[in-house]
């Protein structure tokens, strides 16, 4: 397969004939590892609080959400640096042995402690597949190549969330909870000999020495950058809402609006607007371009934020299921327009550096939406309006964010 970077033609054809669509199947593929490490285990939250004997109505099982992004996050700083210096592939299959590992140390973890202790191993494990598969994305295309190839691997990439709860749920009726645990293992090592087919993307010029004074000379290239860093900050605040909703979703649907035995049916058909948004953007990103769409759809899921808001406050946080849940799903939806558009715009000026800009821009946002998302989790209570307000406030600081980099840019 050749792919156009400017004026300059590369290949990245693998060994044996690997195609575009299967590249794009395969990445989405491994970028499924992070959300399987989710979204499998959602429906298990009630028999996890059974088995470590937490309250009932405990919030600490959401743990198991915040310690596996703080460990997605953290990992992220030493993963890119790696893939920038010994390549793309032996970096992703160290990152899937580390996350096979976590998922078996959680499948046996004897306490909710060493639960929790798997599951941010699990997370460091996701990190690398994560860093790996957008480095290579970001190695293969530019611009709105890259924002189209990114919304058709988010595309394949939101059938997780779509099918892992009922899944999940599926197994849980035939197994134990642990059985999702051992599945994440299967899967990981699916992956890992499907993609002896990758080649390595990463090119000979590009490899950068493993020295401390290399590494924090492109963190700092990052930071420094106006549009890189202005933009890693809004996907920060879009991913706290979207860590908040992760942690809260079981509780809002469960509890507030009574409706657990359908939380898989829920939780999917939200995540098909996911899939919907991200074929969208692909299909008119090449035609309105990625800021104008940035532009237009962040104001927009500003709107539908403030309509989810003024709905909990007038109902005193207890919504009609039938209103705020589709308006939920809507503004969800519309982030499928934003995250991989802010995403292409933020590494659009670090080619030179992919693994290393993937990295911080990536540990930036899964930490800092990790530990706002726990905030807002621990607020939740019996009603929605902590959870809304978390939303217009957050929704306010990425726009912010977005208009400070964008500020003396011609766009």
């Amino acid at each position: 397969m050749t792919v156009t970077r400017g004026e300059e033609a590369f290949d990245i054809a693998a060994p044996r004939g690997l195609g575009a669509k299967e590249l794009l199947v395969m990445i989405s593929s491994i970028m499924a590892l992070t959300a399987m490490g989710i979204d499998l285990l959602l429906p298990a939250f009630d028999d996890i609080r059974d088995a470590f004997d937490l309250p009932e109505e405990s919030n600490q099982v959401s743990q198991v959400i915040t310690v596996y992004f703080l460990g997605l996050a953290i990992a992220q700083l030493v993963w890119g640096p790696l893939a920038d210096r010994f390549g793309r592939k032996k970096i992703l299959y160290c990152s899937i042995g580390v996350y096979a590992f976590g998922a078996l140390l959680s499948a046996l973890a004897p306490s909710f402690a060493w639960l929790l202790i798997g599951r941010f191993v699990w997370g460091t494990g996701a990190a690398g597949t994560r860093v790996v598969a957008i480095a290579i994305v970001r190695d293969s295309f530019e611009g709105s190549k890259m924002a189209q190839a990114m919304s058709q691997i988010m595309a394949v990439f939101v059938l997780v969330p779509v099918f892992a709860p009922s899944f999940g749920a599926l197994l849980l009726y035939v197994f134990n909870w642990q059985a999702l645990f051992w599945f994440s293992v299967i899967w990981a090592g699916a992956i890992m000999v499907w993609s002896l087919r990758l080649s390595e993307t990463l090119r000979p010029e590009h490899r950068r020495e493993l020295e401390f004074g290399s590494v924090a000379a492109g963190f700092k290239l990052v930071v420094s950058n106006r549009m890189t860093f202005g933009y890693t900050i809004a996907t920060l605040f879009l991913q706290a809402i979207f860590s908040a909703y992760l942690g809260s979703s079981e509780r809002i649907i469960s509890d507030i609006f009574d409706r657990g035995d359908q939380f898989p049916v829920i939780f999917g058909a939200i995540a098909i607007l996911f899939g919907l948004g991200a074929i969208i953007n692909g299909q008119v990103v090449g035609r309105f371009g990625m800021h104008r769409l940035i532009r237009v759809m962040i104001l927009a899921a500003m709107g539908v934020g403030l309509a989810l808001l003024a709905l909990a406050v007038l109902t005193g946080g207890r919504p009609s299921f039938w209103v705020y849940m589709p308006l939920l799903g809507i503004m969800l939806g519309m982030f499928m327009f934003l995250m991989p558009n802010l995403n292409t715009a933020a590494l659009e000026p670090m080619g030179a550096i992919a693994g290393t800009a993937t990295s911080l821009t990536g540990a930036i946002r899964t930490a800092g939406g990790a530990l706002l998302g726990a905030i807002v989790d621990a607020q939740l209570g019996d009603t929605v309006l902590p959870f809304s307000i978390a939303i217009v406030v957050f929704m306010a600081l990425a726009i912010a964010s977005t208009r400070w980099a964008e500020r003396g840019q011609n766009l």
